[in-house]
């Protein structure tokens, strides 16, 4: 990949992801496209957002230098200026080679705590089939902070102001979602608690949120203009101190049987993936579901899917072409599996929003 590449890299970045939403990082963006210096410290065909997540994590390092300013996540108020691309760049060009460290050795991570809002009303209703305790896997878990939805409180904010409560009364992880309705659709029947009986994570690099630069790293990865969701990333990490999940490093498809088999086989499994299969590679969502019928004959087994429909949801439920435009907007189709006698029955049961602060519930 050529300069070029890197810097068009860039501008699509702050046209597309970041326009509207970011005006930090879209201002960023935009400049480092036109910068070959800059831009020039991006590993070739890394993300894009690698070049500001580094340097989110360089200036959380060295908090009083000038740029912290202009760094919500740094109690920075000052808007963008004239200033603000100046001081980026000779912050960063004064530390290239720390920045080109991270680019290299680095990828951004999401873990996206209010994500839970969307996956919770499906294991609800997976726990409620089930009849008692079930197993959590997720597969794709990063630090695993997704594995603790049980124990987050969940307000859903329906049209006309009604209010749809669940999970414990008493959390330090309270999410919110505002919840819509899909043509001919129903408000879903909220389970008010989720019982966990074991809770495994399956990454092919997990990390370990109790390690404090691993934590900053994913700090990091979230824009510093979001302050909501880089406070629930860290309150969900303090509170999973006190029960960690296990989690294992693996391949999300070699990997899998082996690391079920570390849920009592007592307990009816669900699986969780959010956003994670599209990083499997080539084909391999195919095999992944495969697998997931492999396991299901041994045990019940549940999948809960908050993935691009082309995806994932796909692969069970076929010729619903008309989900497969969600994923466009950062969107997903948030599906439940379960396999009867070899046969997966699936459901699409809602859209949901790229950070979890809005869904649509779909008739089915």
């Amino acid at each position: 990949m050529s300069l070029d590449e890197i810097k068009q890299g860039l501008r699509a970045f702050a046209a597309g992801r970041a326009a509207g939403v970011s005006p930090l990082y879209e201002h960023l963006a935009e400049r480092a496209a036109e910068d070959d210096e800059v831009a020039g410290l991006l590993t070739p065909g890394a993300d894009p957002a690698l070049l500001l997540a580094a340097a989110h994590r360089l200036i959380q390092a060295d908090p009083v230098h000038p740029l912290s300013r202009y760094y919500p996540s740094l109690s920075g108020f000052d808007g963008v200026d004239g200033g603000t691309w100046p001081t980026f760049r000779e912050f960063l060009l004064e530390r290239a080679d720390r920045v080109r460290a991270l680019v290299s050795t680095r990828e951004i991570v999401s873990n996206e705590v209010r994500r839970a809002t969307g996956l919770y009303p499906a294991v609800g209703m997976a726990a409620k089939a089930a009849g008692g305790k079930v197993g959590l896997l997720e597969v794709g878990c990063g630090a695993g902070l997704l594995l603790g939805l049980d124990r987050f409180g969940y307000r859903y904010q329906c049209a006309g102001g009604e209010q749809i409560t669940a999970g414990p009364a008493k959390t330090p992880v309270g999410l919110h979602c505002a919840l819509d309705l899909g043509e001919g659709a129903k408000l879903p029947k909220m389970a008010k608690k989720v019982a966990v009986g074991a809770r495994v994570g399956l990454d092919r690099a997990p990390i370990d949120a109790t390690d404090e630069e691993e934590l900053a790293w994913l700090e990091a990865c979230v824009w510093a203009d979001q302050l909501d969701r880089i406070r629930l990333l860290r309150v969900a990490a303090t509170a999973q101190r006190k029960d960690p999940p296990e989690l294992v490093a693996g391949d999300g498809v070699d990997d899998l049987e082996a690391t079920a088999s570390r849920i009592p086989a007592e307990l009816p499994l669900v699986v969780l993936t959010c956003r994670a299969l599209g990083h499997l590679g080539p084909g391999r969502a195919e095999d992944f579901v495969a697998t997931l019928g492999k396991l299901a004959a041994e045990r019940p087994l549940w999948w809960v899917s908050d993935e691009p429909y082309e995806v994932a949801l796909s692969q069970v439920l076929p010729l619903r072409d008309e989900l497969a435009f969600w994923g466009e907007a950062g969107s997903c189709t948030l599906g439940l599996v379960r396999w009867q006698d070899g046969v997966p029955d699936a459901a699409a049961l809602a859209h949901t929003a790229k950070y979890g602060d809005r869904m649509t519930w779909l008739a089915h």
